[in-house]
Parts: C-alpha cells; structure tokens; sequence
C-alpha cells in the first residue's frame, strides 16, 4: 500500500536554533499522549540546536485554557522579564528582603541575587501549543476544537510571536495515540511532537530575518 502523500516535506534549510529561545504550554487532558508528544518537541528542539535552558515548559489543565496563557502570561510575561534590568530587579529583590520595624533581620529569598542575575533577557522567538482532545459523546469536543483553533492563530496574529499548533484533534484514543506514536497495532504512527519541534525552530528563524528585513 502507498505511503501517501501526507506529512511534513522536510525543509532544504538547516536552521540553527542555538539562538532562540522557545516556550512549550501544554495541558494535562490525555495525559499519556500529552507526555509523548512534549518529549518528542523537546528532542527535536535540542537535536536543532535550542538550548536546554532555552526551553521553558508551563501547564494548565486544558486545552481550552492554551490561548490566555500562551498570550497573557508567556509571551507577554517574557516580554516584560526581557524588558527588566538586572538592576532593577535586583532592586526589588533587595527593598522585598529589607527588614521591617521590629522584626527580625530579614532572609534572603531563596537563591540569592544570583538567582536574579541569572534570569534570561530574551523575549520567546515561537511557543508550541500542546493538547489532545479526543472526540466522546457530546458536541463538548467541537465547541472546544474550533474555539482554540481560532484563538491560537489570533495570538500569533496578534502578537508577532509564532505560535506552533500542536493540538490533536482526534476521532478515538487509537488516532490520538498514532500521532504520538503510541499506536497499538502494527503501525505505532509518527510522533507529531518531533513536527512541532521542528516547525517552531523554522518559524522562530523566518521571524528574526523577516524583523530585519532580510528575505
């Protein structure tokens, strides 16, 4: 039988991701499949040359919850932390452990300044969006399925940050564990993790040239 013809054609380009620095949000529904798939990004991620340090993973509990914090607290939040001097929050740590009248000498935070000057001053270049959603018995799973899809690509748009659509949308568990090549039968499937990974490093790259003008 043919291979057919879907799939991710792979790109003549090899981009280096050791510049970037890439978010990965995903949610904790179906987690076995959930599990595969952020590893299979993460080991794309690396084997393209983004630094471990370089990538930063955060979770919520659903799929439904993947646009506000994928735009309010990641991209936003990265923006903000990109835009502090290391003076001024060490600033902060400092007046935050100043003893107060009558109280004993204050503790340093845990960590120390060391932790302040060690924050990164970098602005994410592409977040990956991780969810599996799995058809059952109501319309829950359409309801879901189109309001992510459409608020997902809206933040990109928004936001000028790539945001990789990692988010199965699957008829059976069987479907969903195929695509993050879990499959039971003969054929485990292709871990679209790796996809994801891969397409987030390309994105990042074409933004940075695009932001200078270079085509």
């Amino acid at each position: 039988m043919s291979a057919g013809i879907k799939g991710l054609a792979p790109s003549n380009v090899q981009y280096d991701g050791s510049p970037l620095r890439v978010a990965i949000v995903h949610a904790r529904w179906n987690k076995t499949v959930i599990d595969a798939l952020l590893t299979g990004a993460i080991a794309k991620l690396k084997s393209l040359g983004v630094k471990e340090h370089n990538i930063v993973v955060q979770t919520v509990p659903g799929s439904f919850e993947l646009p506000l914090a994928v735009q309010n607290r990641v991209i936003q939040g990265a923006q903000v932390q990109a835009g502090a001097t290391a003076t001024d929050l060490l600033g902060g740590l400092m007046s935050l452990n100043s003893p107060k009248p009558g109280s004993r000498a204050g503790t340093p935070a845990p960590g120390g300044s060391s932790a302040v000057m060690s924050m990164p001053s970098q602005p994410f270049d592409a977040v990956i969006a991780v969810g599996v959603l799995i058809k059952g018995s109501t319309m829950h799973f359409e309801y879901i399925c189109d309001s992510v899809s459409h608020a997902l690509m809206r933040v990109q748009l928004e936001t000028g940050v790539p945001v990789i659509f990692g988010v199965l949308t699957a008829l059976s568990e069987e479907q969903a564990l195929e695509r993050a090549g879990l499959g039971t039968g003969a054929n485990k499937g292709h871990n679209h993790g790796e996809d994801w990974g891969a397409a987030a490093v390309e994105m990042a790259s074409h933004s940075r040239r695009w932001g200078e003008g270079k085509f």
